[in-house]
């Protein structure tokens, strides 16, 4: 199983987000150091969100709470799902019925 972070972000996101971005990336290298992110990355065409897949519940919520870009408004809502993976590396192998 798995943990999915959900980014809605501002308009022009883009460029809002570049004096953030040394600070955001750094937090999500160190939080995939450790394990907790296995992929990461903003949405493109349009470039309107992010998503995120952690191992945890409390790691994706954590993260979002200290995310610079939650902090200063660049992400202006934000959720986590818990996603039943079945399939590929790393996925549960269990199919729910």
């Amino acid at each position: 199983m798995h943990y999915l972070l959900f980014y809605e972000v501002v308009d022009n996101y883009v460029e809002k987000r570049a004096p953030f971005r040394e600070a955001h990336l750094k937090l999500a290298n160190a939080a995939h150091e450790r394990g907790e992110i296995v992929l990461a990355g903003a949405l493109a065409d349009p470039s309107d969100g992010a998503v995120f897949i952690f191992r945890s519940q409390q790691a994706a919520e954590d993260f979002a709470k200290s995310d610079p870009y939650v902090l200063h408004g660049i992400v202006k809502d934000w959720r986590v799902r818990r996603w039943m993976t079945v399939i590929g590396e790393g996925s549960t192998g269990v199919v729910p019925s």
